[in-house]
């Protein structure tokens, strides 16, 4: 199978996975999974009368700690 067609596949199935992941967390009864995203300890938010400021270093610090381990995961499957 050429390249592009592989990185399509796996692009799918994670998707489809993610999706499937959702479903379940949504039957169990968690209607938000994702509620943490923008409320870790290093997230900096001020909010003042017509003032504010958001930066969330923590959520960015752990979604890039998860993509590198996926793209690890892909280069390590797909050569």
């Amino acid at each position: 199978m050429p390249e592009p067609a592989k990185t399509l596949v796996v692009i799918g199935l994670i998707l489809a996975a993610a999706g499937a992941m959702l479903a379940a967390f949504q039957k169990a009864g968690l209607q938000n999974p994702f509620a943490w995203v923008g409320h870790l300890p290093l997230d900096i938010r001020i909010e003042k009368d017509n003032f504010r400021f958001y930066f969330p270093i923590g959520t960015s610090i752990v979604l890039s700690i998860l993509l590198s381990l996926v793209v690890a995961l892909i280069k390590k499957l797909f050569p």
